[in-house]
């Protein structure tokens, strides 16, 4: 089973994450667990391996519309924490630029941090389901159970 630096995953996840599915991707190397990102609006700067697109050695890091993390997520938010706004969120979502207007509406209702802790939240569980799905260990640096500073598992 290959490790990965939960940290390295975050980045690559982050990654994906700032464009339409398909323009930024990460992979991981099932052999190594190291990772390599590819954009298709300008170049990274490093060498990818040749067989990046198409050997199994390589898993695609999810982008978060892969993952439930777009409109449902925001749908879930609202209705577990403003369910007096459900309605008005499902509107917002019938249209284009709807993240933005969303935000301004939890901005408007003290609500915006919250969401963005709730967001956080559920990516990292659904990449650690992910991880889990795909073989991956994760590992943390930090501090480990035993006080030492190093390497340790992710739960």
């Amino acid at each position: 089973m290959v490790a990965i630096d939960f940290q390295d995953l975050i980045e690559s996840f982050e990654f994906v994450s700032m464009a339409p599915p398909c323009e930024n991707c990460a992979y991981i190397c099932l052999d190594t667990g190291r990772t390599y990102w590819k954009s298709e609006l300008e170049p990274i700067g490093e060498e990818l391996p040749d067989d990046l697109d198409t050997s199994d050695r390589f898993v695609m890091v999810p982008h978060p519309d892969d993952l439930g993390l777009g409109r449902e997520l925001a749908q879930r938010f609202v209705r577990s924490k403003l369910p007096e706004c459900a309605a008005e969120v499902d509107e917002i979502f019938r249209r284009k630029g709807a993240f933005s207007r969303f935000k301004n509406l939890l901005r408007s209702k003290s609500a915006l941090e919250r969401w963005y802790d709730y967001e956080t939240e559920a990516a990292e569980r659904a990449l650690r389901d992910w991880c889990r799905d795909q073989g991956i260990q994760l590992i943390e640096r930090g501090v480990d159970p035993g006080g030492q500073r190093g390497i340790s598992p992710v739960p």
